[in-house]
């Protein structure tokens, strides 16, 4: 299975919202990237900047290719809250000199917490899920997928243009406009789905 994620995906309030069409911006997590089962995070050795990103987690359900926008969310079987990690200092070093790739910022082990996923029936209207993130008690993210750019729609219309999708792939859907910061060993990071506690994570 792989992870599929789009960078710069929210705004903070209708009014923000641009005009015309967008162009994602595409980036891909290995599976080995998962942090599953509330387990702890542990910080990776190279970086001394990690940062969270509370998103909404999509899976595929059925093979997916060249999907259109009115029979995209047919794809889609589950919905999960996760936690998209970016080590800011490696991707900085990658992204400026010569425009590089994401994946080792965004691909180290334990970089993409989840949830356990709920069925995609649970949620009737996908563009009104709200989400949220503490860090030690502190609420530090808010978000609403009515805020998204890229609709899920059109992302999975997008991606499955050029990639095909297969059952058990995850697409991440961004992270607020704003909230995101830096991951501090001891920190205790909660996740909500419309107020019920998705995921848990500790770091060491």
């Amino acid at each position: 299975m792989k992870i599929i994620g789009i960078g710069k995906n929210y705004v903070n309030n209708l009014s923000e919202m641009p005009e015309g069409e967008v162009t994602p911006v595409i980036f891909t997590k290995p599976d080995s990237s998962l942090l599953e089962n509330d387990a702890d995070l542990e910080l990776p050795a190279f970086s001394d900047d990690v940062w969270y990103e509370v998103e909404l987690a999509f899976r595929i359900g059925k093979v997916c290719k060249n999907a259109t926008e009115e029979d995209a969310l047919s794809y889609v079987d589950a919905l999960a809250l996760s936690n998209d990690l970016t080590a800011k200092d490696v991707l900085k070093q990658s992204r400026e000199p010569k425009k590089g790739p994401w994946a080792l910022a965004k691909g180290f082990d334990g970089a993409t917490p989840i949830s356990a996923f709920l069925p995609i029936t649970d949620f009737p209207d996908l563009k009104n899920i709200n989400f949220s993130m503490t860090v030690n008690g502190e609420e530090t993210q808010k978000g609403n997928s009515s805020l998204m750019i890229t609709s899920l729609e059109k992302l999975i219309t997008y991606v499955s243009a050029i990639m095909t999708l297969n059952p058990g792939d995850i697409l991440l859907s961004g992270t607020p406009a704003t909230g995101a910061s830096k991951v501090n060993s001891g920190d205790h990071m909660i996740g909500y789905l419309e107020g019920k506690q998705m995921f848990s994570t500790k770091v060491k």
